[in-house]
């Protein structure tokens, strides 16, 4: 079992490498084109988070050690990052024609990655259980990441996504990060009551 859960995660690994690559290949060539723009939406970096738990994760067991906590919570934040780009993307975004897309790169990251990253967490028995307090830590990269948005979208006028535009007025953009806020808490505070789940023993 613990060979099949390491390969299923190197392929993960593996596909989202692949997917921020491919469509990295394809917007680096338009005239619009910005590294920290590219690199900037939260859904290459929830990506890139979440790829580099299930790494790390790797590294551990390849050393036959369990997932430390730090690394435990590191890898529900990431679970957690990753479940918020998939809502996200499907209720709000999926809808918006982006013509550079690659489809089955955006696929990956907003579909396949986001379904499998809680199942893995769901399923497999290799993390400390956590406790409803390190959902606070869960917090601290989106507040940061939503505060460098909302700066960039007053100063040089750059937002990743229609629903964090200046133009709708903060109130708007307000309502939307709180509602996001409330999601990655209440999505913790899930993520948190999985780790006590031993279903599937790795």
């Amino acid at each position: 079992m613990r060979t099949l859960v390491n390969a299923l995660r190197l392929i993960a690994v593996i596909a989202v490498v692949s997917a921020i690559l491919a469509q990295w290949l394809v917007s680096s060539k338009l005239p619009s084109y910005n590294f920290f723009n590219y690199f900037g939406y939260f859904t290459n970096q929830s990506n890139i988070l979440i790829a580099l738990a299930f790494a790390l994760t790797l590294v551990a067991a390849a050393r036959s050690r369990r997932s430390t906590l730090g690394l435990s919570i590191f890898r529900g934040a990431s679970t957690v990052y990753i479940a918020t780009t998939g809502i996200v993307y499907n209720t709000l975004l999926v809808n918006i024609d982006v013509q550079s897309s690659v489809q089955w790169s955006n696929d990956v990251l907003h579909k396949v990655m986001p379904v499998y990253a809680v199942l893995d967490w769901l399923l497999f028995s290799d993390r400390a259980r956590l406790l409803f307090r390190h959902v606070w830590w869960f917090l601290i990269y989106p507040a940061v990441w939503l505060v460098v948005i909302l700066v960039r979208g007053a100063t040089d006028g750059w937002v990743p996504y229609p629903f964090l535009d200046p133009s709708l007025g903060y109130g708007v953009v307000a309502l939307y990060c709180l509602g996001v806020a409330v999601f990655i808490a209440l999505m913790g505070m899930l993520v948190v009551g999985m780790s006590r789940l031993r279903i599937v023993k790795v």
